[in-house]
């Protein structure tokens, strides 16, 4: 057990002090007890290190937002500990976070396995629709419907005390932890780099695991070069806990036999430095037939060419604020006759004034919903409702900002702007059961 700096990651050694290192990273909403019952077997050939996702098991609650910034409070915890290289085997989340080990820090694995991973998580706007649910009805949805969402209805029927177990461990993860942790899924999607992951890879998955099944398993195994896929029957997403035996035997077999040599100076290779690492285009790695990792090449020297081009990061900020579904909407009905405006809206709307750092996107929000209200605009107000409530915004917030409009604007403006926005509410913010 550790003090954790907000840096860091709350972690738990078991096993032989001299053993090579181990990593078990856990999935969204669990704590480090669902790999409990594969330590035994484990923490015979390697010292275990498991570690809490932040606010979760009882970990501090200083959110992460994104799988990079997860992945160096994991080498930051690691490098306190004079840990430098290791094997590592992550669930959904955690699965991320081991992608991300090997394309931004292949020098520290040597094996890796994914566990009801993928190289992306469904879609930007669920995750960002379940952090909506979240700020509004707290945990309690997310933790009533986990078990139908991590365990097969038989294991869920004849093991009530897992069951429970599991909700319990939702309900106690902190909210807007778990919200940040949404967030990083949402914006996490390393696709197009799967072919630079270049450790020894065990892919697993239950065969009945409806979040992230067999489909998303076989993207994984098709774009890594040096990946197996193990597909365990019976089991749903949280395959550890459903079926642990099988897993264990997996992983003793993946690391016993995949566990990829230290690099080494004599072959030509830089060894790993004790300070910690930091990312570079002078890394240097093994001659492979396939590339270890995706190394960023040297900035090449331009002419100055004057102030980029706002549209990258006007169509960025626009999904991310309207959603992905709208924006492609919007765009696939565009024509000959609406693109142009279509480009302007994203590059001086959304790359000019919306990705301005002098206001936060919630103030924002705040503005546009007023100057909706005030020009009648209602079309736009149920869709800038939805975005306001992507953007951070509780519907209390929201009802405010209402309210303050009708006082400026007028009640006659404000009475259909409250019919539009409840309604906006009431969908967006209705746990799907």
């Amino acid at each position: 057990m550790s003090e954790t700096p907000p840096n860091t990651l709350q972690y738990r050694f078991d096993g032989p002090e001299d053993a090579p290192v181990l990593i078990l990273g856990p999935s969204l909403g669990t704590t480090w007890h669902m790999w409990d019952r594969q330590v035994p077997e484990l923490m015979k050939q390697w010292r275990v290190f498991r570690f809490d996702l932040p606010g979760h098991g009882g970990a501090p609650a200083h959110p992460a937002g994104s799988v990079a910034e997860l992945t160096a409070r994991l080498l930051t915890t690691l490098e306190g500990l004079g840990v430098q290289r290791f094997g590592y085997a992550g669930c959904a989340l955690g699965g991320a976070v081991g992608i991300e080990l090997a394309l931004r820090h292949p020098e520290r694995l040597a094996s890796l396995a994914l566990i009801a991973a993928s190289p992306r998580f469904g879609t930007a706007d669920e995750f960002r629709r379940r952090g909506v649910i979240v700020r509004t009805n707290g945990l309690d949805p997310m933790a009533r419907s986990a078990p139908e969402r991590w365990f097969t209805g038989g294991f869920a029927a004849a093991q009530p005390a897992i069951t429970e177990w599991a909700v319990q461990m939702v309900r106690t993860t902190d909210p807007g932890c778990y919200i940040a942790a949404c967030e990083a899924l949402a914006s996490f999607d390393v696709r197009a780099e799967l072919g630079s992951v270049g450790v020894p890879t065990l892919v697993l998955v239950g065969s009945e695991d409806q979040v992230t099944g067999p489909a998303e398993a076989r993207t994984l195994v098709a774009g890594v070069p040096d990946a197996r896929l193990a597909v365990v029957p019976g089991a749903s997403h949280l395959v550890p806990v459903e079926q642990p035996a099988a897993v264990t035997d997996l992983l003793v077999r993946h690391f016993s036999t995949a566990w990829q040599p230290a690099f080494e100076s004599a072959t030509g290779q830089v060894a790993l430095p004790a300070a910690p690492v930091q990312p570079g285009p002078a890394v240097v790695v093994p001659a492979r037939s396939a590339p270890v990792a995706e190394i960023a090449p040297a900035a090449v020297p331009q002419e100055p060419q004057g102030r980029p081009d706002p549209y990258d990061a006007g169509i960025k900020v626009r999904r991310e604020v309207l959603g992905d579904a709208h924006v492609d909407r919007v765009l696939a009905a565009t024509d000959d006759f609406s693109g142009d405006f279509q480009e302007l809206v994203t590059r001086y709307a959304w790359g000019e004034v919306w990705d301005r750092p002098g206001l936060d996107r919630r103030t924002r929000s705040c503005v546009t919903l007023t100057a909706l209200v005030a020009g009648g605009h209602l079309e736009e107000l149920a869709l800038h409702t939805r975005a306001a409530l992507r953007n951070g915004l509780t519907p209390a917030e929201i009802k405010e900002v209402l309210l303050q409009a009708a006082v400026y604007c007028g009640v006659p403006a404000a009475n259909n702007a409250f019919r539009v926005a409840q309604q906006v509410v009431r969908e967006e913010t209705t746990p799907q059961e």
